[in-house]
Formats: C-alpha cells, structure tokens, sequence
C-alpha cells in the first residue's frame, strides 16, 4: 500500500507532546519526513528519536513559535536538511487557566493567549507557506477549537484567539488556491493530552463529577485522544482531501452541532 504522505516533509509545531507528538509519528508513518518545531528542546529531542525508531526521518528544532526570527530560523534549518517543505501543520498552542470573561481578564493573559495561539499559527504559516509554494503545493492545517465555533462563557480570549485561526485560515485557503494549497482548520473538543490531563485528571475525575457525567452523557464523542486529532490532520494533509479547503472540521462530538 503506497504511503499516503510518501516523499513530503512535514513542519509540524508543538510537536514534543500531546497532538503534535502524535500528528510526527503518524505523519512518519506515512512516508513524511518530519521537522519537529518545538520550545521545548527535551521533549522535542525525544519525538524525534521516537519517529527515528520506528523507521523515519525527523529533525528538531527548538522554537519559539510566537518569535519570527526563531521560526525563520527553525524553517530555514528544516529546509537545509530535507530540501521542502510541503505541509504545516499549527499544533502548538493552547488555552490558560486564568483564562475568564473579557470584563474581568487580565490583559496579560490576553497577550500570551494571542501570541502563542494566533500570532503563532500566522508566523508560521508567514515563513513556511513561501516553501510550500516552491515545493509545488502542499497541505496547511491550523488547530482551532469547538471553542470557536460555540464560544467559550468563561474563556473568552482562547475563544477569541481560536475564532481568529478560523478567519485566518479562510483567508489562507482564498489567497493560495491558485498557488495549489489547501488550508483548513480542525476544531477540537476536550483532548486527553498531558496538559489537559495535568489539569482536570482523567476522565470522572472533575471537580464537578456530575456535571462531567451529563456533558459526557449528551456528547458520548467529546473527549478524545491525541491520536484522534492526528488522524484528522493526515487526512487534512494527504490528497484524500483534495477538494477540502477553506473548512473547519469540528471534531468535538457535537458539541457545536446541538
């Protein structure tokens, strides 16, 4: 069976843990080279040795993915070793847990949130989309969040930042078409990634167990795994999704649906 990403590289962000680690080691296994662009340089050390392991190809890069001059450089270090990039994939980012409703947030917590989640992604997608057009065409997948789609009553700045991405994205999708690039974001709902983990436990474990039951009881396919998301994203970044560009695929068990 041919590899669905066989001869691509892929420069994917946030990739030391959770959707990001997970999204290297699918890609890989799906013939791409793998540049693993993360602030972390242990953690991104061993997503690396991970993918090399089981047969493939990586490079990691530290960077810091709100500081263009870091991205610049994490491009140029990833094009240097394998020649082309031809897909990005936006993972990392995430949300804060002093995170709250405009009136009472602090504007601190307003910048970080927007420079990690939308100043991020746009960074990213400013130095590498260039090489995506030289490669020929390619695949853009931008993480944003069911939070996006159906706002967020007590974090309003992720919700903010994440319905940015959206826009961002369509805005992408409209201007590179002619330069054969797809771009499309995925919308999430709550993953069990280690940072979420750290925060709530695992699932049935909330402060508030039977709020948790009910919500899990409405949306039995709300809460998934890394690897739920990485597989959405090799869909996103293969030709099996050639006709897609410009979407936002809700993966959040409905919950933005009804």
């Amino acid at each position: 069976m041919t590899q669905r990403l066989a001869g691509r590289t892929a420069f994917i962000t946030g990739a030391g843990s959770g959707i990001g680690r997970a999204a290297a080691l699918r890609f890989s296994a799906e013939g791409a080279r793998v540049i693993v662009a993360e602030i972390d340089a242990d953690s991104g050390r061993a997503t690396a040795e991970a993918v090399q392991a089981a047969g493939g190809e990586a490079l990691c890069v530290r960077t810091d993915v709100s500081d263009e001059a870091s991205v610049r450089e994490a491009v140029a270090a990833g094009m240097s070793r394998f020649g082309r990039i031809d897909t990005l994939y936006n993972c990392a980012g995430g949300s804060r847990t002093d995170d709250a409703a405009l009136c009472d947030v602090p504007m601190s917590v307003w910048d970080s949130t927007m420079a990690l989640d939308l100043r991020g992604t746009a960074l990213c997608c400013r130095q590498v989309i260039p090489c995506i057009v030289a490669a020929g065409g390619g695949a853009v997948v931008n993480m944003s969040s069911g939070a996006a789609l159906r706002g967020a009553k007590h974090a309003h700045v992720y919700a903010a930042a994440k319905g940015a991405v959206l826009s961002l994205t369509r805005a992408l999708a409209a201007t590179h078409a002619a330069d054969r690039i797809r771009v499309n974001a995925i919308c999430s709902g709550r993953i069990n990634t280690p940072r979420i983990l750290s925060r709530t436990g695992p699932p049935g474990s909330a402060d508030d167990p039977e709020r948790l039951a009910a919500q899990i009881a409405a949306y039995p396919f709300w809460i998934g795994e890394p690897e739920d998301i990485a597989n959405i994203a090799l869909f996103l970044a293969s030709d099996e999704s050639r006709m897609i560009t410009g979407a936002a695929i809700a993966a959040d068990g409905g919950r933005s649906a009804y």
